[in-house]
């Protein structure tokens, strides 16, 4: 039997997260010529460094994230992954975005 192959959408799910785990995602796609350290990525976003690493974990798996082995470790945002550069996109669009009421 074949494993089930994922869907842009699973990837979708799988990646944007939900809740406050957006935060990381949203940080290393705003500022994506910098890489940040799981400490750094906890104090930035307000999350407990548990919860960063289990984020972080799945964006490197999907391959929205690199991972560099530096000690310590550091993380930026994959600008070579299509799905990354199109939320980037959709992201940097919604940054200039009025909410009217």
């Amino acid at each position: 039997m074949r494993a089930k192959e994922r869907t842009v959408w699973d990837e979708l799910e799988l990646g944007l997260g939900c809740g406050k785990g957006f935060r990381v995602l949203l940080h290393l796609i705003l500022n994506p010529n910098k890489a940040f350290t799981k400490y750094s990525l906890a104090k930035l976003t307000g999350l407990r460094t548990p919860s960063v690493d289990r984020r972080l974990k799945t964006l490197v798996d999907l391959g929205w994230v690199k991972e560099n082995k530096f000690k310590p470790k550091t993380y930026e945002i994959n600008l070579e992954n299509e799905i990354v550069r199109e939320l980037m996109g959709f992201l940097n669009k919604m940054r200039r975005a009025r909410i009217s009421f």
